[in-house]
């Protein structure tokens, strides 16, 4: 995905790996809409805006919701034409999952943000993709929604919606080629956020360098392929 001033749209910006991507897309020299729910209690993302000045843009997004996934579109349609990249980094994961209490919520919850919102987001956002630049589509995935690595019981609504996703980007990826938008799915590794917690092996600085060189190398046929931040096949 590496040009000159590419146009790149992000979502879950506010902090952790999309906090990450945003900076390291800014100082490579491309032009980021970062998105999140609520920008006003995102204090790091509004500080690399006031340095960034018009190469970053800051817009709320609620990533379920349609008119929200709109207007950031909109934004993006107004402000350059076309869209050269597209992260959908945006995801949720409920703790504490016990065998024999599962909640049904839970898993509305994690679909609606880990599954659909992605895939319809994508979708609304195949025009301006396909008026890009050799453009991209990056879904952030995880190992957690890999059927055949998964051997216990954790973590069961987000592995689940995960899977979905992965099957999402598959049907996708199809249409999109056809366009002449390459597709990947990606697992970040154990990364030090607030979600993967202190004890985990990589820095989101470490994760986002990986996963860009995977993203920017993408062949023309790239069809969502499961990869990690290495660029290792991992099974689905």
């Amino acid at each position: 995905m590496h040009a000159s001033s590419r146009r790149v749209l992000a979502t879950g910006c506010s902090r952790g790996i999309g906090l990450e991507f945003v900076r390291q897309l800014l100082a490579r020299g491309d032009r980021v809409l970062a998105t999140c729910r609520d920008p006003a209690r995102a204090d790091a993302l509004a500080a690399l805006a006031a340095e960034a000045g018009d190469a970053l843009l800051v817009q709320a997004l609620e990533v379920t919701d349609p008119a929200s996934r709109r207007a950031a579109l909109a934004t993006a349609e107004a402000r350059w034409g076309a869209l050269d990249g597209l992260i959908n980094n945006a995801g949720v994961l409920r703790r504490g999952e016990v065998f024999g209490a599962l909640d049904a919520a839970d898993f509305r919850a994690a679909f609606e943000t880990n599954t659909l919102a992605p895939l319809l987001f994508t979708e609304a956002a195949a025009p301006l993709l396909a008026r890009g630049v050799e453009p991209r589509v990056a879904y952030l995935s995880s190992t957690l929604g890999s059927i055949a690595n998964t051997s216990g019981f954790y973590t069961v609504s987000y592995g689940v919606a995960k899977a979905g996703l992965n099957m999402a980007a598959r049907h996708l990826a199809a249409p999109l080629g056809a366009l002449g938008i390459r597709s990947v799915l990606l697992h970040p590794g154990w990364v030090q956020t607030e979600m993967g917690g202190p004890g985990a092996t990589l820095t989101p600085a470490e994760s986002v360098r990986g996963m860009l060189a995977v993203i920017d190398a993408l062949p023309a046929d790239a069809r969502a392929p499961f990869l990690d931040w290495r660029g290792e096949t991992l099974p689905w």
